[in-house]
Formats: C-alpha cells, sequence, structure tokens
C-alpha cells in the first residue's frame, strides 16, 4: 500500500506550510533520505527528504498552505502500485515552480513580437536530465547552486556536460531561454489600466513575502513600538577594523561591521538585560541566553525581494570570532535558501545593519521582530563636523535607530541601553572588560 508523505513539523509552533518546489518528478524512483521537496514555512523554505524509498507521486498543487500532518504526497513500492494509485489519484502538481515562469509585465508595444524558439536547454514535460542509478540528477554543484539561487528546476534542464552531467553552461542556457520567454509574445496586449494608471507588474502576495507582511503587520498591532535615534562617533571603530583586516589572514576571517556590532549588543544587553526580555502572556521575560537576530536581505529579482533572520544563538559567550565564523555561516546559507528551522528560531534581539545600504545621513524606524522587545538599525556612516575639545573637526559618524516595546521598557532603560551601545563603540577597548 502506498505509503503517505505528510507536511512535517519543522519547529516548536509550527503549524502549517506549503510545498513550493517539487525537486522530483512525479511517478520517480526516490531513496531513502533523497531532498524530494520544498516546504515554505512562516520563516524558511526548507527541503524536505523522502521517510522511505518508492516511487513518488505529487498529491498536492504547489503553493497551497496546509495544515501540519496533511498527506502532501505518497510513495508507492511497485511500478504497478504506482501506477493503480495514480489512476485513482492523479498527480494534481507540475513538477515545475511558478518561478519558472514570473508575472509578466503589461508594458504597451508598438507591434507584435517574434521570437525564435526559446526552449533549448529546457527539456519538455515527458524527458528528464540523466540520473544516477540512485535516481539523483547529474548535476555539478555549482550548477545546482547555480540553478537554486535563480529558482531553476533542475528536474527540467538538459545536462551537456559527460554523461549528460548538468554543468553551469547549461543553467546559463536555461536562464537566456526564461529571459527571452518572459518577453517574447506573438501579440502584445494593452497595458492594465487601474485608476487611470499602467500597471507595470503583478505580484502575487505568496510565500516569504506574505509571511513578511503579515509578521510586520502583526508586530505593529501587539506592541507599542517607539524608536531612540542618535549619531555616533566611529573613528575607533574604523581604526580597529582597519587593524583586524590586516590581520585578516593570521585570523583566518575577514571582519566586517557586523560582527563588531554583534559583539556590542552582546555586551550591551549584559549592562541592560531587560533589553534581552519578551513579553508572554502577563509576565515579561528576561531570557537568560543572548540570542542576537541577525536581518539578512535576500535579493530574489527585479522587482522581489526578501527578509530572513537567522539567530546567533549564545552570542554572549562566544568571542568575537566564533561571531564571525557563526555569522558568516548562516548569512551564506541564508542567500542559498539552506536555512533550517532551527537556526531562525529562538531570537530574543535583532541587529538590522543597513549601512551598507544607506551610505550618507540616514534614520529609519526598524518592525521589532515578535516576540523580541528590541531592535537595533546601524545606519551609513558619513563625514559630519564636529565640536571636540574647543576645536571643529570632521568625524566619521554613523546614525543608529533602536526599536523598543514601550509596554516592556521606558525611556529611561533604553536610553541606558543606547549610551552603552555608543560607549563601547566609539571605545571599543572596554569591549575586552
Amino acid at each position: 500500500m502506498a505509503e503517505p508523505v505528510v507536511m512535517p513539523k519543522l519547529a516548536m509552533g509550527h503549524t502549517e506550510g506549503q510545498v513550493i518546489e517539487w525537486l522530483v518528478r512525479d511517478g520517480d524512483w526516490v531513496d531513502r533520505g533523497q531532498p524530494v521537496m520544498v516546504v515554505e514555512t512562516e520563516k524558511v523554505a526548507y527541503e524536505c527528504e523522502a521517510p522511505d524509498s518508492g516511487f513518488f507521486h505529487h498529491g498536492l498543487e504547489l503553493d497551497v498552505t496546509v495544515p501540519v500532518g496533511t498527506t502532501v504526497a505518497w510513495l508507492a513500492a511497485t511500478d504497478e502500485e504506482l501506477a493503480e494509485f495514480q489512476a485513482e489519484q492523479p498527480a494534481v502538481a507540475p513538477a515545475v515552480p511558478e518561478a519558472e515562469a514570473p508575472p509578466v509585465s503589461a508594458v504597451p508595444a508598438p507591434a507584435a513580437v517574434t521570437v525564435p524558439s526559446v526552449t533549448e536547454g529546457l527539456v519538455a514535460a515527458t524527458a528528464g536530465p540523466a540520473r544516477t542509478r540512485s535516481g539523483k540528477i547529474k548535476i555539478s554543484p555549482v550548477a545546482k547552486k547555480y540553478a537554486r539561487q535563480h529558482a531553476l528546476d533542475a528536474t527540467r534542464l538538459v545536462g551537456t556536460g559527460p554523461g549528460g552531467r548538468i554543468v553551469k553552461r547549461d543553467v546559463d542556457q536555461a536562464l537566456s531561454a526564461r529571459e527571452a520567454a518572459s518577453l517574447a509574445r506573438v501579440e502584445v496586449p494593452p497595458a492594465q489600466m487601474i485608476a487611470g494608471k499602467r500597471v507595470r507588474a503583478s505580484l502575487p502576495l505568496k510565500g516569504m513575502r506574505k509571511a513578511i507582511a503579515d509578521h510586520m503587520v502583526h508586530s505593529l498591532t501587539v506592541a507599542a513600538q517607539l524608536s531612540h535615534m542618535g549619531e555616533i562617533d566611529m573613528t575607533e571603530m574604523i581604526r580597529l577594523r582597519k587593524t583586524l583586516l590586516q590581520k585578516e589572514e593570521e585570523i583566518g576571517l575577514r571582519i566586517t561591521y557586523t560582527d563588531l556590532f554583534v559583539l556590542v549588543l552582546a555586551k550591551a544587553v549584559q549592562y541592560v538585560p531587560l533589553a534581552n526580555s519578551s513579553l508572554v502572556g502577563d509576565e515579561i521575560k528576561i531570557w537568560e541566553d543572548i540570542n542576537i537576530g541577525i536581518a539578512v536581505a535576500l535579493e530574489i529579482d527585479e522587482y522581489q525581494s526578501g527578509l530572513i533572520v537567522p539567530v546567533v544563538k549564545d552570542a554572549g559567550n562566544k568571542s568575537l570570532v566564533e561571531i564571525s565564523r557563526t555569522v558568516r555561516d548562516l548569512t551564506s546559507r541564508a542567500r542559498e535558501g539552506k536555512l533550517t528551522p532551527v537556526d531562525v528560531d529562538g531570537g530574543t534581539i535583532t541587529l538590522s545593519n543597513v549601512g551598507q545600504f544607506a551610505p550618507g545621513w540616514s534614520v529609519s524606524t526598524p518592525i521589532i521582530n515578535q516576540p523580541e522587545s528590541v531592535i537595533v538599525q546601524p545606519g551609513g556612516i558619513f563625514d559630519k563636523p564636529l565640536a571636540v575639545d574647543g576645536q571643529v573637526v570632521i568625524r566619521p559618524i554613523m546614525t543608529l535607530s533602536i526599536t523598543f516595546d514601550h509596554r516592556v521598557l521606558d525611556g529611561v532603560p533604553i536610553s541606558k541601553f543606547y549610551i552603552k551601545i555608543k560607549e563601547l563603540i566609539e571605545n571599543p577597548a572596554f569591549l575586552h572588560l
């Protein structure tokens, strides 16, 4: 009898999810432990493995949200069982994610457009790439990573490498075909008009974008949010980082400002523990663990972006080098789509370093990452004239925004927190104390 594959419970509090990509075609033989689908929860997209070996049968449409424990696919033991099962329950979801056919911008054109066939490099629905005896796709690690970054389904590619292996040039060719396909139309319709305005593109609010939208609205609804802002002299911190960069080969890591800010926050929280807290029911829980979330921006395409917050666990007991290794690993896996639910759970305070994206003077009001009570956002660094010891000097200044939950903290403790952060950044030697 066919074995059900259910929507897994990936973390505490995880109640529902959706299959956003099938990693194998309907009817493919899969081995136990082989990645077969990508499940997206509120926080991460996660590759799920087959619980057993068998012929894999899709049992759910892509992008449909279902509760944990719902059957989303089936495993048949034999060809005959698969055939019988497919006759009774035909597959309802294609093996190609929606990203393969992105929304088409509705723009006016003076005439019809005709282009050559752009299907070269993509296989027909009945074909597939070369596979090993175990059924795994023959694809180089570089090509696999590259295809994932561009939301290409590897099961729809044709390999030109040795033995039909998919290599990077095959992914490049498929990307070119997809781009051309999105622009090519035998007849281009007129632009959609809404309230007298032309529509350039329509993007569905779903997946990560919807999760972000829901999470931000929820945060603003449940918390009394207020922001504290200031400017910090970065002279000594810049000097420290330059020294660390000179020691890069000896250290074995390139220390970033984000690494340094994580260390600063960990030290400042020890001075003002209330900044590391959450309102749980009718109690304010001050956390012993200092788990600092790092906001990571994800660039998907011209119109779409994302945001995810992996967590540096136990940052208060980590050295700068340990923090740097952890941040580098989490950031890399975040952008490759390889974070697990454990990587994004358990945060107690968040750092959102937008300085690299917002040069010059800039201040914003970040939204608290629930159920935390504080989020800290360093801004850009810019030169500014200051009065120092009766003299006007030019100093590198960084803006800093702290949004806090006024239900949990008042102005005095958050001011102490800001002052401690400022002290540690302007006097980084104190980080050793």
